[in-house]
């Protein structure tokens, strides 16, 4: 039976999260545990064992984290085999055990000859990648799993992090990598994940209802992202400031800007340029910003079918915005039939 570590190498150039060869050396002799009795506690310079006190090195922990994660590498000892995303891990219950998720799996799954077999299947959570998945499983073994973290796998691993369950600090660090990782050359990417973020119904914005594997993060993430194209990305861009006189056109921050909202969809479009904290300027300005964007989608820059009309309106008549847009659907032409 081939490893992990066969069909997925190392990550980021550093040891291979899977199954495979590792560098961490082997555990010294272990030390007793400390069993508190009548109450005592631990003196200050050790703790107390059968009477004696020994002196308690740090090292001692990190050397018998090092042994879990290299058995993690290499599956040395392993009494459990998980299929998944086509890589076949050799692990161990009691580690796996930490995640709610895979404790179900195993609990529910048949044991023979001292070998548990489990299957995870993630057609269902396309956001759930195969270097997300391995981070996720590193980190039941020991933390250092979360330094593989970059912007390029840190929304992979925020999910194998919510799927398999109790990662707080993995989730946060991977959602704040995450947030960092909003950029102009990203945002498109960023754009067209929350588009496709189910949303609340019923006029509920309680994100515990939204029914994605992120959980409240999806919430969190749209909420940045928005932050980011409002307020963030105008002042990246410097639109406030006049144009350069030797600019080129389509090379102001305006211009830039102006591709990226002709990209938006249409409802997020409509909240930003209706938002009074869009940091582009006066009023006057943000009409004039989205009567401009409007014509660029109206080219088909934008994305759907084409079959929106937009209709800008400007003034205090419409709410606490100055700037309003609408949208209505154009009628299907019909056709008369003569008999």
């Amino acid at each position: 039976m081939s490893s992990a570590a066969s069909s997925s190498g190392s990550l980021n150039g550093r040891a291979p999260l899977t199954n495979g060869t590792s560098s961490h050396g082997e555990v010294g002799p272990s030390t007793p545990p400390f069993h508190p009795s009548n109450g005592n506690s631990p003196p200050s310079n050790g703790y107390p064992v059968n009477g004696y006190s020994v002196p308690y090195h740090q090292s001692q922990d990190e050397q018998i984290i090092n042994h879990l994660y290299h058995a993690f590498q290499t599956g040395n000892y392993a009494d459990t085999t998980l299929h998944v995303h086509g890589n076949i891990y050799r692990l161990h219950a009691v580690m796996l055990s930490r995640s709610p998720y895979l404790a179900h799996l195993m609990s529910t799954s048949p044991q023979t000859t001292g070998q548990r077999v489990i299957y995870v299947n993630l057609e269902q959570e396309p956001e759930v990648t195969k270097e997300g998945f391995a981070i996720a499983l590193g980190y039941l073994y020991s933390s250092i799993s979360m330094s593989l973290i970059q912007s390029e796998n840190a929304r992979g691993t925020l999910a194998a992090g919510c799927l398999l369950g109790g990662m707080d600090d993995l989730c946060s660090y991977a959602y704040e990598v995450c947030r960092r990782s909003l950029s102009v050359e990203t945002v498109g990417a960023w754009l067209e994940f929350i588009d496709a973020i189910p949303q609340p119904t019923n006029g509920s914005a309680s994100p515990e209802i939204v029914p994605t594997v992120f959980g409240h993060y999806a919430q969190r993430l749209r909420e940045d992202v928005i932050h980011f194209l409002v307020v963030t990305l105008p002042e990246i861009l410097e639109v406030r400031q006049s144009p350069q006189p030797d600019a080129a056109p389509g090379r102001t921050g305006r211009d830039v800007l102006l591709q990226v909202y002709s990209q938006v969809p249409f409802e997020l479009f409509k909240a930003a340029v209706e938002s009074p904290t869009f940091a582009i300027g006066s009023d006057q300005a943000r009409f004039k910003f989205a009567k401009d964007a409007i014509e660029l989608r109206k080219r088909g820059v934008a994305r759907g079918n084409g079959e929106e009309t937009v209709v800008l309106a400007f003034g205090n008549n419409y709410g606490s915005s100055a700037v309003h847009v609408t949208r209505k659907m154009r009628k299907r032409q019909l056709w008369k039939v003569n008999t």
